[in-house]
């Protein structure tokens, strides 16, 4: 084990190397006005291959994708193989990161990496490349130092989990069999600063486009419309007001309610003395899984139609994203194994939690396969000037070595 620590301790630069190529290959999806994960899938198997991967090791999966040049959407399967091929060890990190935002806010260029006093600054340092780095270099330090893990290892490394999963994991898990119900899967995509908490469950995720139609007049003549906005401004409170109808609470997760949050809106008149006719918001909820979306949806119905008798409008919506998935159970092996693994190393007792954030742990929970989130990070995902310490990659890579022995 130590061998394969000193391996970690002495592959800073290479960590480093490894993160600045993968920041330079801006991996966005078509939605966000990018063209997927195509050159940064290319760039890494080319770095990997450089670096002691074997091609044998590294298998290419394509998910058809029409809306990006290439045509594909591809994650990568990097298999170690192990003293015991019982079971597998997956670590899971995705490939594509979220747009920019105001570039005004960044202090440096977004997409080419920058050290300073112990960090890495750029778009997807943290959100997901460290835990990928994190993972190649454990894998590594096995390799390099001609050492077999327990059990034989698999990295993916991801499509597509910014904006759904359809074109990685949920692809995958439709078009391939390569997962087993008794193997091992981390995802390192969400933690704490210290690597203590391993997250074992996700509220359920509601995302509604509500449109309101009512008439549109004269700001002076009310009399004559109907108020859209007014009426989606009511119903939007309305909504909210459902963690007040599923108002269990759970110490699992932070904050441990259901939360219903009117989010994005969009434009309607063009002036200000026009009363719009229609009128289109967003909702975010995130919901305990105590309750079932089918439960929700019924009292969304409810809402809405209170608000069509009380405005005399018409209100319809379409859900933007659905996702609901158990729990991990808190004595399954990944979670016993994982705990085992930070207190061998860090001297950590680790707890579990539950996120109201969306990661691929329930895409892979949902199809009965019990998984963990866990990394040691600031949690500084999507924000301008991201940052990850580069002290947390190696503690992570050797959090895993422990993982994988």
């Amino acid at each position: 084990m130590q061998k394969l620590f000193e391996f970690i301790d002495n592959s800073k630069d290479k960590m480093v190397e490894l993160e600045s190529l993968l920041t330079s290959h801006p991996a966005l999806a078509p939605e966000n006005g990018g063209q997927g994960e195509d050159k940064k899938a290319a760039a890494l198997t080319d770095w990997l291959l450089k670096n002691g991967f074997s091609s044998q090791q590294i298998v290419r999966f394509d998910a058809p994708d029409s809306r990006v040049e290439s045509g594909k959407r591809p994650s990568l399967v990097v298999t170690i193989p192990g003293e015991s091929d019982e079971h597998s060890v997956w670590v899971m990190a995705h490939l594509d990161v979220v747009p920019v935002g105001d570039l005004g806010l960044w202090k440096t260029d977004p997409w080419k990496v920058v050290e300073k006093d112990g960090k890495l600054f750029g778009r997807g340092v943290e959100d997901n490349q460290q835990g990928l780095v994190s993972a190649v270099f454990a894998a590594l330090a096995f390799i390099k130092n001609g050492v077999k893990p327990a059990h034989t290892v698999k990295l993916l490394f991801m499509a597509d989990e910014e904006v759904g999963s359809k074109y990685g994991v949920i692809w995958l898990l439709k078009n391939t069999d390569l997962f087993k119900k008794n193997d091992l899967y981390l995802i390192p995509d969400g933690g704490d600063p210290k690597g203590e908490t391993i997250e074992v469950a996700e509220k359920n995720i509601l995302w509604l486009k509500v449109h309101v139609k009512g008439k549109q007049c004269h700001g002076s003549r009310p009399d004559q419309g109907k108020n859209a906005c007014l009426a989606a401004c009511a119903l939007s409170l309305e909504l909210h007001n459902l963690q007040n109808v599923f108002n269990k609470k759970d110490s699992l997760f932070e904050p441990d309610y259901s939360t219903f949050q009117p989010t994005m809106r969009f434009s309607n008149v063009e002036g200000v003395n026009i009363i719009p006719g229609e009128d289109t918001f967003c909702m975010d909820c995130r919901i305990l899984p105590c309750y079932s979306l089918e439960q929700v949806l019924s009292q969304v119905e409810i809402c809405c139609a209170k608000i069509e008798e009380k405005y005399g409008v018409e209100v319809c919506y379409e859900t933007l994203q659905m996702s609901e998935s158990p729990a991990t159970p808190v004595d399954s092996p990944v979670v016993k194994k994982l705990s085992e693994a930070i207190k061998s190393v860090h001297g950590l007792d680790a707890r579990t939690i539950g996120i109201g954030g969306g990661t691929v742990g329930a895409e892979l929970r949902r199809e009965g396969y019990p998984c963990v989130v866990w990394s040691t990070m600031d949690e500084c995902a999507h924000m301008p000037n991201e940052y990850c310490i580069i002290e947390n990659i190696q503690k992570d890579s050797k959090t895993l070595v422990a993982l994988f022995n």
